[in-house]
């Protein structure tokens, strides 16, 4: 849909996180009109009704779950998170959080109030999985394979971290682990396979937030499965509900992933 400058610019005020959400429901209230452009006069108006009262309350749904546009094509994809994002929607759409904060919400609710969930398909972390409550990666382990090396340093080129070194005399590529954020370039760019899928899975961050006091999300240690990650969403979940009588964000109930995941 096509957007006037002083349309454009208005939205570009609104905070970075919610802006994509934000866009979308100005798309959708000048669709709803018949309309195929936005004028500046459109986000003035839903701006308006959004902040009469109770405005804000009736677009809230407890939680949120957004995923990165990997799945259009991304080339930097490590490991798609569309089935996953798909099976955490249902799972917070069963779990009815929004029943649970107006429950134990003073007050109107607000989109601070919402769990939110992000999907990345690669650490470029597009959908910023570090500042939500908890934050999926798609990532890819590589490992070192029996397949001769040709010494061609495409590995070594590829790797932002510097991650990938060769050893000449042993004509085999070298990984360090300390380094290396799962991203599979080096795989994809190996001609010969010597550098390979050892393991492929997810990295899973808890507790991210802005706000007053931010903190960037603590990782649970290991790569995790497709039911796995699962799992460790439940049990969020069901610490969540046990612990967050007030209202608290999910980021304040605890200081480390093992009060809610056995490590």
């Amino acid at each position: 849909m096509k957007w006037s400058s002083d349309a454009e610019s208005a939205i570009l005020k609104v905070p970075f996180f919610v802006r994509k959400k934000v866009k979308k429901k100005v798309e959708d209230f000048v669709g709803q009109k018949g309309k195929t452009s936005v004028e500046l006069s459109d986000v003035t108006e839903l701006k308006k009704k959004f902040l009469s009262k109770g405005g804000m309350e009736k677009e809230i749904k407890g939680y949120e779950v957004t995923a990165c546009f990997g799945e259009a094509g991304c080339p930097n994809t490590a490991n798609s998170c569309a089935q996953l994002a798909k099976d955490i929607e249902a799972i917070m759409k069963k779990e009815n959080i929004l029943s649970f904060l107006k429950e134990n919400v003073k007050g109107d609710l607000k989109f601070h109030h919402e769990f939110r969930i992000a999907l990345s398909d690669c650490p470029n972390a597009c959908s910023r999985p570090q500042i939500v409550d908890i934050g999926i990666i798609g990532s890819v382990l590589p490992g070192i394979f029996d397949e001769a090396c040709t010494l061609c340093s495409s590995c070594v080129e590829v790797c932002d971290e510097n991650a990938v070194t060769l050893d000449e005399e042993k004509e085999t590529p070298l990984i360090d682990y300390g380094k290396c954020l799962l991203c599979a370039k080096c795989i994809r760019a190996c001609p010969t396979g010597t550098i390979g899928e050892k393991e492929k899975g997810f990295r899973v961050m808890l507790g991210g937030r802005l706000g007053r006091h931010p903190r960037l999300a603590m990782e649970i240690p290991k790569i995790h499965s497709h039911d796995e990650v699962l799992e460790i969403v439940k049990k969020c979940l069901k610490f969540y509900k046990e612990n967050s009588k007030i209202g608290q964000r999910f980021s304040h109930l605890f200081s480390s992933v093992d009060q809610i995941i056995d490590v």
